[in-house]
C-alpha cells in the first residue's frame, strides 16, 4: 500500500492503477469498476506512456481515513479487489506495470509527473513483461497423522520405570521421524521450485504464509512466482501439471493458480535489473 503525495489536507485526490503505453479501449474502461465510491475510470498522459486512474473522495481516501480502513479486514478485501479491476483494465492492450495497492496523489500533474521520474524504469519493465504472465505456486508438507490428530507424543507417561522409558522412547522416535519427514518435504520442495524455473525466465519466492491464512496443519514449505513467456506456457504448464497430480514427490502438496497479471515482476520501486530471485513480502 502506498499513499503517495496525498495526505490529510488533500481535496480531489486521485487513484492509480498501473502504467502502460497502449492506452485501453474506451468502451472497456467504460465498462470497468474500480473503487466503488469513486468516479469512473480515465486515462492520463505522461510522455509516451498513459495512466489509469480514477477520482476517489478525499473524505475516504486520505492517509488517516484510509489507514482506518486498510485496518479492516472486509475493507481491506474491498479494495484489493477494486485495484484489481483497475489494474485489469488497463491491462486489455499489452503489457502492464501494476502499481502498489492504494497509490495515491493529489491531481493530475502530481501523478503524471510521478510517473514521467521513473518512465525509464517503467519502460524496461514494460519491455520485460511483454507476452509473459505469472504463475503463482504454493507447496505444502503433506500432513502426518500425528499432525492430523494433534497427536504429538508428548504427554505425561502412565506409568514410571521401565514403562516411562519405553514412552520416553517412543518420544524420541516420533521427533526423529518427524524431523526426517520434514527434512524430505524441504528437499522435494527445492526440487519442485529448480524444476519449474527451468521454464519461467525469472522467479521469486514469497514469505510462506502462516497456519492462520493457510488454514492448514501442515507447514507452507514455499510460495513462489514465476514469470513465464507465453511461447513456454505449454512447456510450464505440464512440468506443473506433473506436481500437482502427486507426480514423482509424495512428501508435499503442490497447488498452482495463474495466469495472472505479473504482479510480482513488476515493482516500480526496484531495480528490474537487479536480478530475478530477489525475496519479496506476502
Amino acid at each position: 500500500m502506498s499513499a503517495s503525495a496525498a495526505g490529510p489536507a488533500a481535496t480531489g485526490i486521485v487513484c492509480a492503477f498501473a502504467v502502460t503505453r497502449t492506452p485501453p479501449d474506451p468502451a472497456g474502461l467504460a465498462a470497468a469498476r474500480g473503487h466503488e465510491e469513486g468516479g469512473p475510470l480515465r486515462v492520463l498522459r505522461a510522455g509516451g506512456l498513459c495512466l489509469v486512474v480514477q477520482d476517489v473522495p478525499a473524505a475516504l481516501f486520505d492517509e488517516e481515513a484510509l489507514t482506518e480502513r486498510l485496518n479492516r479486514p472486509e475493507d481491506l478485501e474491498r479494495c484489493a479487489r477494486a485495484h484489481h479491476r483497475g489494474v485489469e483494465a488497463a491491462a486489455g492492450r499489452g503489457p502492464v506495470v501494476p502499481l502498489p495497492m492504494a497509490t495515491l496523489y493529489r491531481g493530475d500533474l502530481t501523478a503524471t509527473r510521478a510517473v514521467a521520474a521513473r518512465q525509464p524504469v517503467l519502460e524496461t519493465l514494460l519491455d520485460r513483461l511483454r507476452d509473459r504472465t505469472e504463475w503463482a505456486v504454493k507447496v505444502h508438507a503433506v500432513s502426518t497423522a500425528a499432525e492430523t490428530t494433534g497427536d504429538t507424543g508428548t504427554g505425561p507417561p502412565s506409568g514410571s520405570g521401565d514403562g516411562g522409558r519405553a514412552y520416553l522412547s517412543r518420544v524420541s522416535a516420533r521427533r526423529r521421524e518427524h524431523r526426517g519427514a520434514h527434512g524430505k518435504a524441504l528437499a522435494e520442495a527445492e526440487a519442485v521450485d529448480a524444476a519449474l524455473r527451468h521454464h519461467a525466465v525469472a522467479a521469486t519466492r514469497h514469505r510462506p504464509q502462516s497456519e492462520r491464512l493457510t488454514g492448514r496443519r501442515a507447514p507452507q514449505l514455499l510460495n513462489a512466482a514465476y514469470l513465464v513467456e507465453d511461447a513456454r506456457r505449454a512447456d510450464f504448464t505440464a512440468a506443473l501439471a506433473r506436481f500437482t497430480a502427486g507426480g514423482p514427490h509424495p512428501a508435499v502438496r503442490v497447488e498452482a493458480s495463474g495466469p495472472w497479471i505479473p504482479y510480482s515482476f513488476a515493482r516500480w520501486d526496484e531495480d528490474p535489473q537487479a536480478g530475478p530471485d530477489q525475496e519479496a513480502p506476502s
